[in-house]
């Protein structure tokens, strides 16, 4: 009886000796966390980047707070190598979109880096599904009439994207061959340009997220014609999702993760994953990102990992199907 009182004492003192050594339970953060995002200040990642940090507060951080690194450049190599070099820590997180998670590592035979080695996922942070808008004056109002049109004019109708390789242009490649038809590509450097050529007529079909073109379909210059995910999204209820179209494995979303340099402990990934999903969750956050046409996600690090499998899969797919190849 005695030996097991003291066996037991001895285990409670070693479990509060871990407790205290742990510094996702004790000291971690101790000083600022640094978010780095890939798009210039107003950019998508980093308007996601601000809701997240202003949101990182309370008892839990410790009285620290967070802020956004920017670094653009190289479509989100330099953000990504970066953070890649950074101390394994928990101090340095990357918010990296899909190029960064899916497209990069599978659209060159030597990639500068993998989001599934170099890093160790912590959160899914947001994501919104994406659409197949067209110009309202191309006269359809469906999916089916979209393809009858094109089917009609092989090569007459064109659609957008921000360049070969982009998610857009991989989306709208796999969709063309899903669908049997051919409409040719105008690559532009982002999507403030594409959208504005969508609204112009200078194409007449973009993929892409609901925020930037919400208003114009509103006014009815644009149409949205279809959503890639597996039911109807609830920002735009009347669009049927393509599943509804018979146009199967077309789950096509938007996302950003929070991913930290491989090594990072797996208790600070813990702790993290949960502080960002309480941030992201919060009334002026819910705000915000509605504004943008994003929902806020807060995975486990354990549910990170699971989609971005799923994601890379897709787009290893969808570049062998677009023959796309890295650029300069």
């Amino acid at each position: 009886m005695i030996a097991r009182l003291l066996l037991g004492l001895a285990a409670i003192a070693f479990a509060g000796h871990a407790a205290a050594q742990n510094p996702a339970t004790s000291s971690y953060p101790n000083r600022t966390l640094r978010f780095v995002v890939s798009s210039a200040p107003g950019g998508f990642n980093d308007v996601v980047g601000r809701i997240v940090a202003a949101g990182l507060t309370g008892p839990a951080m410790n009285g620290q707070q967070a802020i956004v690194d920017n670094k653009p450049g190289g479509g989100g190599i330099l953000a990504a190598q970066y953070t890649m070099n950074a101390p394994a820590d928990g101090y340095t997180v990357l918010l990296a979109d899909t190029a960064i998670t899916s497209i990069i590592p599978v659209l060159s035979d030597k990639p500068p880096f993998d989001s599934l080695r170099d890093f160790v996922p912590v959160s899914k942070v947001v994501t919104a599904p994406f659409f197949l808008a067209v110009n309202a004056s191309l006269g359809v109002k469906t999916l089916e009439e979209f393809v009858a049109l094109a089917k009609a004019r092989p090569g007459k109708l064109f659609y957008g994207s921000s360049g070969p390789g982009s998610i857009h242009h991989l989306a709208t490649e796999t969709l063309k061959a899903k669908l049997g038809i051919d409409i040719v590509h105008v690559p532009y450097k982002s999507s403030a340009l594409s959208t504005p050529a969508l609204l112009a007529g200078d194409v007449q079909a973009l993929f892409t997220a609901l925020g930037p073109v919400l208003p114009h379909v509103q006014s009815g210059k644009l149409r949205l014609l279809g959503v890639a995910s597996p039911q109807r999204s609830p920002r735009a209820p009347d669009v049927p999702s393509f599943t509804e179209r018979g146009v199967g494995d077309m789950n096509l979303e938007v996302s950003l993760h929070a991913l930290a340099p491989a090594g990072t402990p797996q208790a600070v990934v813990a702790k993290l994953a949960e502080e960002i999903r309480k941030a992201i969750h919060q009334p002026e956050a819910l705000k915000r990102f509605d504004a943008v046409g994003m929902d806020p996600m807060g995975s486990t690090p354990e549910q990170s990992l699971a989609q971005l499998k799923t994601e890379r899969a897709f787009f290893a797919h969808a570049v062998k199907i677009s023959g796309a190849k890295p650029t300069d």
